[in-house]
């Protein structure tokens, strides 16, 4: 059974990092593309970043130059990397294998202006 367990989410003031981290199990971690979302109140699921089983990132315009998508096969993780963060970033930041509806539960992110 495939888990994906998101965490490192919190409550930070703009211009601030955090790191996320999504930990996969029960998957053939080294074969997957990974992909993380957000889901702000009230507005659409969107796509944040993808990293490619060989390790290729591809980013949203809205993050790109800011977030950092990355993966450690060693420990199955997925991370993303969030700095100068600013409000429109807040929201629950989801992780997926892509191409699958295999989602994790979500970590919160809230950035205060």
């Amino acid at each position: 059974q495939v888990q994906l367990v998101e965490s490192g989410g919190g409550l930070v003031q703009a211009g601030e990092s955090l790191r996320l981290s999504c930990a996969v199990s029960g998957s053939s971690f080294n074969l997957h593309s990974f992909a993380w979302f957000r889901q702000a109140p009230e507005r659409q699921r969107e796509w944040v970043a993808t990293i490619s089983s060989g390790g290729l990132p591809n980013y949203a315009t809205a993050v790109a130059g800011r977030f950092t998508i990355s993966r450690d096969n060693a420990k199955n993780i997925v991370y993303l990397q969030m700095d100068n963060l600013k409000p429109d970033d807040t929201g629950v930041y989801l992780c997926r294998i892509w191409g699958t509806n295999d989602w994790g539960q979500g970590t919160r992110v809230s950035v205060s202006a």
